[in-house]
């Protein structure tokens, strides 16, 4: 299918399975008028509160947006906040499939915002037990077969143990697998169809480069030990660059003020997984997936696209 004939009927036909971390975003905003007499920092008059679905649910919630069909299989708690994160997954329109373990803090990020700016981020987290990540295995292989894409978040926070299985999974199903990595060891992730790490992300696994030849070896000397069909770099304000079987594919990043950069990287890659859930290859889709990140990268926090904007853009 080419991209000038997708309508978004045929894209709420889509079905994508994301599995990963999810994670509840709380922002505080508030006055910032004096410094403490405590300490040399400043006082936040906290006015307003707001709490959204971050990581893996900001993932899914990303392509609902956008039209398509999304389930989210993750792990949480049993506290308030996992709590919060269902009820606000419930109004998506993301079909849930939560495990909970009574021992896990959920995840929150807790940002607390003055005069526009963000003064500091709290994170309470911990690492799930591998008795329910077990079960998250066992409910991955009923899920995965009525879904045309599987896209896993890794946002390192230990929900994704048995990746390397499920990929195999549903590689050998014949489904485009995307993965958005974390870490240094990407071995985990060998067989997917695409990765999409971003500049820092990649150093870590293949150190710094001199120059875009130099760049272009490495990448596919990965690419070709992990057996996967393409990596996708994203690369902020230059662009992203695709590299496959066809040796590589840049697309330059659409210019426009960038507001906050916070979730682009979860747009980019809905946006992928979405577009290659409706038969659209890889190639045809990165531009589409550049056109999104430019798009979500103008709004605040973390941030969505929907169809009329990503396809009434162009």
């Amino acid at each position: 299918m080419t991209t000038s004939k997708l309508s978004a009927e045929q894209i709420s036909k889509a079905r994508v399975l994301v599995v990963g971390d999810a994670m509840l975003d709380r922002y505080w905003y508030g006055a910032v008028d004096r410094i403490s007499p405590e300490a040399p920092v400043p006082v936040v008059r906290v006015t307003r509160t707001e709490e959204r679905i971050g990581a893996a649910a900001n993932v899914a919630y990303n392509i609902v947006t956008l039209g398509a069909q999304a389930s989210l299989l993750t792990v949480v708690g049993e506290d308030e906040a996992s709590h919060q994160l269902e009820a606000l997954v419930a109004r998506t329109g993301i079909v849930p499939y939560f495990g909970r373990d009574p021992r896990l803090k959920t995840t929150v990020k807790l940002r607390v915002i003055g005069r526009q700016q963000q003064l500091i981020r709290l994170d309470f987290e911990n690492t799930p037990e591998s008795e329910v990540l077990a079960s998250q295995s066992a409910s991955f292989e009923t899920l995965y077969p009525a879904h045309e894409a599987v896209l896993f978040s890794d946002y390192g926070k230990g929900g994704l143990a048995h990746i390397t299985l499920m990929i195999d999974q549903a590689r050998s199903s014949g489904k485009v697998v995307l993965v958005d990595p974390k870490g240094s060891d990407y071995a985990r992730y060998r067989n997917a169809t695409v990765i999409t790490p971003n500049r820092s992300e990649l150093e870590c696994v293949i150190g710094p480069w001199r120059d875009e030849a130099d760049l272009e070896v490495k990448a596919h000397q990965l690419r070709t030990s992990l057996n996967l069909q393409a990596l996708l770099l994203t690369r902020s304000e230059e662009g992203m660059t695709l590299f496959d079987d066809q040796g590589q594919l840049h697309v330059s990043a659409l210019a426009r003020e960038v507001f906050d950069v916070t979730g682009a990287g979860d747009t980019v890659i809905a946006t992928l997984a979405a577009m290659m859930a409706c038969g659209i290859s890889l190639r045809d889709a990165v531009p589409i997936a550049n056109r999104a990140g430019g798009i979500v990268v103008g709004k605040f926090g973390t941030a969505t696209v929907n169809f009329a904007e990503l396809f009434g853009a162009h």
